[in-house]
């Protein structure tokens, strides 16, 4: 099969070319070729001999690569590399940099994109405010592993209408991630999940079809560069490190290196086990950068009844407080942020998790006096418990981590 240079699909004839890249490996492409040039570079009696398809299809297999399937041209790129026995030092070095200590949840990460390349996967992220961490030679790395399964997008592209440069990738890796509009962040938490996408071509109808594509982002912007709530699930998001020690010629350690490492892919057991859709439970994934994402997208009166709250506990040298949704209403009033008591019974109980009392029963109100200063006093309601520790994790700015 790889000695044909060319199909034809359903009535139309291709050109599998190789195209030279600045890297010196070659992109296999199908380019439509027109049957007239066929017959005059190879004789009329040639086409009876190019192999014939159906239709395309999509099928990512990178163990068990096979270029038709029941009578369909496969479009999805079989690796360059193959499995093969040796060392693999400067690649564990590198990976114990990215992953830290959840390296085995990376191993696991990327033998599940070898072994199982339709399993979904969560949103990882890398983010730094340094320069030199290697984010962006891992995803030069992956490009050497996974070829031309993978594809780079930018913020604009990604927000295009127009997918079909991606829609069939394996790994879709968007650098210098800052998703200011919500609908992008819901479209890529969508599609994180989905296992149908719309593909959409210029000048071509939209067209369902399977998808299967993980999404890596990098970022600078630790604190902001995607929208996400406290209830999220679907981010790994990772701190890198800058590099102790830059190495001019280290992809091309980490490129030489690959075969070894699809050998170690092929053999090691699996860390973890399928517990979730995405496999890994968010307890697994949970890092201190993803806590410091959410909690820069906290809104403003969360912040501010959170600030409330921990100032009454210095104050009073408290653990924890009482608080009724009148109440928190009574002291953001007092700041002039605007709410009203739906959106703090719901900022509570939803997105807070709490649990307010069953019965009315005494506790200590929070006041808010006409100087400013902060007094509590004997009153009963329905209250609910509010945690120092809680707060301390999902609002003091100056935690360190």
């Amino acid at each position: 099969m790889s000695t044909v240079s060319y199909i034809r699909v359903g009535t139309t004839y291709y050109k599998l070319v190789k195209s030279p890249s600045i890297s010196g490996h070659f992109n296999e492409q199908l380019v439509s070729w027109n049957e007239h040039t066929i017959k005059q570079d190879h004789g009329k009696n040639f086409l009876s001999n190019v192999p014939k398809f159906d239709g395309f299809t999509c099928i990512p297999n990178h163990l068990d690569f096979k270029k038709e399937h029941h009578g369909f041209y496969n479009i999805y790129s079989p690796l360059e590399h193959s499995p093969a026995a040796g060392g693999i030092a400067t690649t564990m070095k590198f990976l114990v940099h990215i992953f830290g200590k959840q390296l085995e949840l990376g191993l696991d990460y990327l033998q599940l994109l070898y072994s199982r390349p339709t399993q979904i996967l969560p949103i990882l992220c890398l983010v730094s405010k340094e320069r030199s961490t290697g984010k962006i030679s891992f995803l030069k790395w992956l490009k050497e592993v996974f070829g031309n399964n993978l594809t780079y997008l930018t913020n604009d592209s990604f927000g295009s209408q127009f997918n079909s440069d991606w829609a069939n990738r394996l790994l879709i890796c968007i650098d210098e991630v800052l998703f200011n509009k919500e609908e992008l962040t819901e479209r890529i938490k969508y599609l994180s999940t989905t296992n149908r996408n719309k593909l959409e071509a210029k000048g071509k109808d939209k067209r369902e079809v399977e998808f299967f594509g993980k999404f890596i982002l990098c970022s600078n912007n630790e604190d902001n560069f995607i929208k996400i709530d406290g209830n999220e699930t679907r981010f790994w998001v990772r701190k890198i490190l800058p590099l102790k020690k830059e190495e001019t010629d280290f992809l091309e350690q980490l490129t030489m290196e690959i075969p070894t490492f699809l050998h170690l892919l092929s053999n090691r057991k699996f860390s973890t086990e399928r517990t979730t859709r995405m496999w890994f439970t968010p307890k697994q994934l949970h890092t201190p950068a993803l806590q410091r994402l959410v909690r820069h997208n906290r809104n403003r009166v969360e912040k501010e009844l959170a600030s409330i709250l921990l100032s009454t506990m210095d104050k009073f040298e408290l653990q924890s407080v009482d608080l009724c949704p009148m109440d928190a209403l009574l002291l953001l009033n007092r700041t002039r942020v605007k709410t009203d008591l739906t959106q703090l019974r719901r900022l509570l109980k939803k997105d807070w998790k709490l649990v307010n009392q069953k019965n009315s029963n005494s506790y200590q109100r929070i006041t808010i006096w006409n100087n400013g200063e902060i007094n509590m006093q004997d009153a009963k309601g329905r209250y609910f418990t509010i945690e120092r520790k809680f707060l301390d994790q999902n609002f003091d700015e100056t935690m360190t981590e």
